[in-house]
C-alpha cells in the first residue's frame, strides 16, 4: 500500500532550478549544445496588468526572491521591498549569462506574484480599515507549506498581527488568535469554555469570547460579560454566512445590549468573509477585524519577466519582444504613485516642487554576492504603511 506524501519542495531544491517548467530546462540544454549559454541578456520583472479596480500594487517578496538568486554569477538591481507601484515599472532587472537565470524564472515570478498579489490585497484592507485593529487569519485557505510566507506577506502589507504559530520562530511575531467553534462546542457550554480560557491561557492574551456558537449573538455576548467581567477585551461575531442576516445591524444591536448593561469598555471583532467592501461598511460599528480567504487568496498581480537587452559586440543592445518595451529603465519617484517618472537610467528628473526624484532601482546582488543590506519585516511595514498615507484606494 503507498504510503502518502507531502508535494513540497525544499527550499535549496528550488534555488537549485529544480522548480521550473520543462520549457525552460529543454532550452538550456539546447543553448549549452549550441554554445549560446554564455550570451548575456538583461531581465526585467514588471507589471503588465493589475486587477480591476486596483491603482497600484505593493512589491513584496524580494527576499526570497534574492535567496534563489544568491550565488548565481549575477548582477540584481531592484526596487525596495514594500513600494507601492504602478503598471508598466520595472521591479526588478537581472544581469547575467542566460542559462543562469533561465531555469530560475518560473520560481521567481511564483515568488514575487505570490507574495505581491496578499501583499497588496493586505495593504488595501488596511487602507479601508484605517486605525481600526486588523488579524490575519487565512492560513487555512492556503497550502500549509507556504504559511510563514502567507503570513509575512499580510503582514507586510499592514495587517496588525497573524494568527500561524510558525511566525514566532522565522518572522519574530508574536501569533494573535481567538478561539475556534470547536473549542466552545466540545465544552458544550460557552460558559464553561470562556472560563476554562480564561483560566488557562496566559493573562497577557487578550480575552475575546466567541459568542455565535450556540445562541444569539447579542445573548451570547451578555453571558461572556457577565461571565468574565473586566478581564474580557471583546467578543468576536463570526455568524456563519447561512444566517448571517445584516452583519451591520447584528453589531449595532450587540454594542447596544452591551452598553445598556454596563459593558461598554467590550470591544467587539467581526470576522467571516471579510473584503474591502464589507470593512467599509463595518468599520465605524466594529473595533478589529479578522480577515482570512479575502487576503489569502486574493485578486493576482499579473508580472511577467522578460528580456529587454542583449549584451553584443561590447555595449548592451535594446530588444524585447513584441507588447513590451525594450531597453533598461529606472523609476523615479517624487511622491509614492502620485508624481513618479519612468525613464532610462542615470537621468537628473526634478519634481514639481523642484526637488530631485529618487531612483528606486538599486543593485541588490552583484556577482552572486548580496551588496545591500536587507531591511526587517517590521522596517518594510512601516514602509508600506507610510506610503498608504499618501494614496487612494
Amino acid at each position: 500500500m503507498r504510503e502518502p506524501r507531502l508535494y513540497v519542495l525544499d527550499p535549496d531544491s528550488i534555488a537549485r532550478g529544480l522548480a521550473t517548467d520543462i520549457y525552460f530546462a529543454r532550452c538550456r540544454e539546447i543553448l549549452e549544445r549550441k554554445g549560446l549559454c554564455s550570451t548575456r541578456v538583461r531581465y526585467e520583472i514588471h507589471c503588465y496588468g493589475l486587477p480591476k479596480g486596483y491603482r497600484w500594487g505593493v512589491f513584496a517578496g524580494l527576499e526570497e526572491a534574492l535567496y534563489i538568486l544568491k550565488g548565481k554569477n549575477v548582477d540584481v538591481y531592484a526596487i525596495p521591498e514594500g513600494t507601492l507601484f504602478r503598471e508598466y515599472y520595472p521591479l526588478m532587472v537581472i544581469e547575467g549569462e542566460v542559462c543562469e537565470v533561465i531555469q530560475l524564472e518560473t520560481a521567481i515570478l511564483g515568488v514575487l506574484r505570490f507574495y505581491t498579489s496578499v501583499a497588496t490585497k493586505a495593504a488595501r484592507i488596511r487602507k479601508v480599515a484605517g486605525d481600526k485593529l486588523v488579524l490575519f487569519f487565512g492560513l487555512r485557505a492556503q497550502h500549509p507549506a507556504i504559511a510563514p510566507a502567507l503570513d509575512r506577506a499580510a503582514y507586510i502589507g499592514g495587517v496588525d498581527a497573524v494568527s500561524g504559530v510558525p511566525a514566532r520562530e522565522l518572522l519574530g511575531l508574536e501569533p494573535k488568535g481567538t478561539m475556534p467553534h470547536v473549542y466552545i462546542i466540545v465544552f458544550g457550554d460557552p460558559v464553561e469554555a470562556w472560563k476554562a480560557f480564561d483560566e488557562v491561557v496566559p493573562p497577557d492574551v487578550p480575552r475575546i469570547a466567541l459568542v455565535d456558537t450556540f445562541f444569539d449573538e447579542r445573548h451570547e455576548a451578555l453571558m461572556a460579560a457577565r461571565a468574565l467581567g473586566p478581564r474580557l477585551w471583546g467578543v468576536r461575531l463570526d455568524t456563519p454566512k447561512s444566517r448571517r442576516g445584516d452583519m451591520r445591524m447584528i453589531v449595532e444591536e450587540v454594542r447596544w445590549a452591551l452598553r445598556i448593561h454596563g459593558y461598554d469598555n467590550v470591544k467587539i471583532v467581526v470576522s467571516g468573509g471579510i473584503n474591502e467592501e464589507q470593512l467599509a461598511r463595518l468599520r465605524d460599528v466594529a473595533d478589529a477585524f479578522g480577515v482570512g480567504t479575502s487576503i489569502a487568496c486574493p485578486p493576482p498581480i499579473d508580472l511577467s519577466m522578460d528580456v529587454v537587452e542583449i549584451y553584443r559586440d561590447g555595449k548592451w543592445v535594446p530588444m524585447a519582444k513584441r507588447g513590451k518595451w525594450p531597453g533598461m529603465k529606472q523609476v523615479y519617484r517624487c511622491r509614492p504613485i502620485v508624481e513618479d517618472y519612468l525613464d532610462s537610467p542615470g537621468k537628473r528628473i526634478v519634481c514639481s516642487d523642484g526637488s530631485e526624484a529618487r531612483p528606486l532601482l538599486e543593485k541588490v546582488i552583484e556577482g552572486g554576492k548580496l551588496v545591500k543590506d536587507l531591511p526587517s519585516l517590521e522596517e518594510i511595514r512601516s514602509y508600506v504603511l507610510e506610503q498608504l498615507k499618501q494614496v487612494e484606494l
